[in-house]
């Protein structure tokens, strides 16, 4: 084995980092990962905030609140012995993101939110495609629409004013009028279907070019097929099957492994 095989075999410790209080939310998402069936010397762990973090992050109190409790709840020291990676799976712009990265040093640990994964995740699976080609989000409740348009924008390094909307590839945010802990709570499934489905939809007839459909809430996981089978309704068969449906949470795995080797590919 040469050494560079051998660099890229190195143990990747990626910590799965729940900000809210839902275990169910947690448990989700393990059952998600579970499947992409990962290399042995990828090594996954969980976290779930502490019970004075909502148990379900709704809006922007909600999102502030909850990075101070995990922040609280955190142990840096502990945090830089035994991860390589960590991903906030929480589908906003979380302020975990950046702090976490400031507090434990980029060149230690790499941090990256299932937003900015997914994100980049869309735009790679469209590269090479036609111009007029889209991705878009589908999420919760409408607080969403405002703050995940802006942060898309903000991320993409688009301009506010006359300039926030000139993003071309960019569908835009449907939301299911639902919370995060609702798709692990007392809502009949055919409920939350009827509404991924109908917001899935509404994003869909925003343009016939939408190739890649972003789940935009961490609760979202295994519902995917729900959005295929919209897409299909609305696409038709050939047209709807090629309709990619992005996890953000797995995204974010696969997208930290990449960091955390060239994090080390090219730093000293």
């Amino acid at each position: 084995m040469s050494s560079q095989q051998g660099k890229e075999q190195e143990k990747i410790r990626i910590l799965i980092l729940n900000p809210n209080s839902s275990k169910s939310m947690t448990d989700g998402m393990e059952k998600s990962i579970s499947s992409l069936n990962l290399p042995d010397h990828i090594q996954i762990q969980y976290y779930t905030a502490p019970s004075s973090s909502p148990a379900s992050i709704n809006d922007g109190h909600d999102v502030q609140t909850s990075a101070a409790e995990v922040l609280k709840d955190l142990q840096p020291d502990d945090l830089r012995q035994n991860q390589d990676a960590i991903i906030v799976c929480c589908f906003s712009v979380h302020p975990l993101v950046p702090k976490l990265s400031e507090l434990l040093g980029p060149i230690s640990i790499s941090v990256t939110g299932i937003f900015e994964a997914a994100a980049l995740t869309s735009l790679s699976l469209l590269t090479g495609r036609p111009t007029n080609k889209k991705w878009g989000i589908v999420t919760t409740g409408t607080y969403w629409e405002d703050h995940l348009t802006r942060g898309v924008h903000e991320f993409l390094g688009y301009g506010a004013g006359e300039n926030k909307n000139k993003n071309y590839k960019f569908a835009g945010v449907q939301t299911t009028g639902l919370n995060a802990g609702d798709f692990h709570g007392e809502i009949p499934p055919e409920e939350i279907d009827a509404k991924l489905a109908e917001a899935t939809r509404r994003l869909l007839r925003t343009s016939a070019d939408v190739e890649c459909v972003v789940m935009g809430c961490a609760g979202m996981a295994g519902l995917e097929q729900i959005i295929r089978r919209t897409a299909i309704e609305e696409y038709g068969e050939e047209k709807g099957r090629k309709v990619m449906v992005v996890d953000g949470v797995r995204a974010g795995v696969g997208l930290l492994v990449e960091m955390v080797k060239n994090r080390r590919m090219f730093t000293q």
